[in-house]
């Protein structure tokens, strides 16, 4: 059992959290945690005095035995108390009295608890601002825009990664011109469990055109477990930046848990009834997950559609026009990635679109 009194988000540099205990039993539990989530703590007995090591610890763990003994200590942000009797009410109001941003009881919270030591450990920050980019139908591009995303705001200095959660579109590897990159594919993910590292995770991945790539392979493997789906993209995400997601028209278990880790989705739809009949199908899905879902209207335009009209009958915002950019449907080769020139209306489109997006989400990650 975990309760939250406030909240505030992790600390965006690594060091080590602060142990105050002297419950013999309760500093084992919270030693085998840290050392589960990766971390080495720093352990006292008592209160430590009001200077370096009380004030700089990203995090600090308090049991529940010294709660009385912090009555008198400087009011900190991040700090955690934990009792271990899931029947004391009064654990609550000692947190109260503390100003602990958290009370928790365990084992009820040990995987909480375990997130949150790694995310010291790790200098978790603010997460990355997460866009998926789908099709309306087949064919509509949203492949190509999702790599153009990705390239886009890899140039504009914004740690990136590209994820393909569709395993039967080839690989976005491809695309990029690095499907013989070195690197892990998806299916070396499937046995994941819990929590991933951030930092393994990027470093594992190909690396291509100031971007990492996380792609399928061109093996049998077509799924990988809906578990395995969200440590991989929680992951991704905790290391801040740019997380944007090609997701595949047809919505599974594993895609479900990519579209709950979603900031806004982009739904391309070529400005033709059809498409937009189409479209509709796929906005009803993803708008039950997605709570900011918008429209990307691909010309050219059959009679009496415009990019509003589109907008209009789909009954979503409009993010914008894609641009009738002949290179957005073209086969590409070369290793030249959609967008990678920087010039031309798709690369201002994206570019565009990254401006408005960090605004809306609170500025640069």
């Amino acid at each position: 059992m975990s309760g939250t009194i406030t909240h505030d988000p992790p600390p965006a540099c690594g060091g080590s959290p602060l142990i105050v205990t002297e419950d013999a039993a309760l500093l084992d539990d919270l030693l085998r945690l840290c050392a589960a989530a990766g971390a080495t703590p720093e352990v006292r007995h008592v209160v430590p005095d009001q200077g370096d090591t009380w004030a700089a610890a990203p995090l600090v763990l308090v049991g529940d035995d010294a709660a009385h003994r912090l009555l008198g200590a400087a009011r900190r942000r991040q700090v955690v108390l934990i009792g271990r009797d899931q029947d004391d009410p009064d654990v609550w109001r000692r947190g109260m009295e503390i100003g602990a941003d958290h009370v928790l009881i365990l084992p009820d919270g040990e995987q909480w608890l375990v997130d949150r030591i790694a995310d010291v450990a790790e200098g978790a920050g603010r997460p990355a601002l997460t866009v998926g980019v789908i099709g309306g139908r087949g064919g509509a591009g949203a492949s190509t825009l999702a790599c153009a995303l990705a390239v886009t705001a890899a140039r504009e200095g914004l740690r990136t990664l590209l994820v393909d959660a569709d395993p039967l579109g080839g690989g976005l590897d491809v695309l990029l011109g690095g499907e013989g990159a070195e690197g892990l594919r998806w299916p070396a993910f499937a046995a994941s469990r819990g929590r991933v590292g951030g930092g393994a995770l990027e470093e594992s991945l190909p690396a291509l055109h100031s971007l990492r790539v996380l792609s399928w392979d061109r093996g049998d493997c077509v799924a990988v477990p809906p578990q395995a789906v969200r440590a991989v993209l929680a992951a991704a995400r905790r290391r801040g930046g740019a997380v944007v997601v090609d997701l595949p028209r047809r919505l599974d278990d594993g895609v479900g848990e990519v579209l709950a880790q979603l900031d806004l989705a982009l739904l391309v739809v070529p400005a033709e009834l059809r498409a937009v009949a189409a479209a509709g199908r796929i906005a009803g899905a993803v708008g039950m997950v997605v709570r900011d879902l918008r429209i990307a209207v691909r010309g050219p335009y059959a009679p009496g559609l415009d990019d509003r009209e589109v907008a209009r009958l789909l009954g979503l915002p409009l993010a914008g026009e894609v641009p009738a950019d002949p290179g957005l449907l073209r086969p590409r080769g070369g290793g030249r990635p959609p967008g990678a020139s920087g010039r031309g209306p798709l690369a201002r489109f994206c570019r565009e679109f990254w401006e408005r997006a960090l605004v809306e989400s609170g500025g640069a990650r």
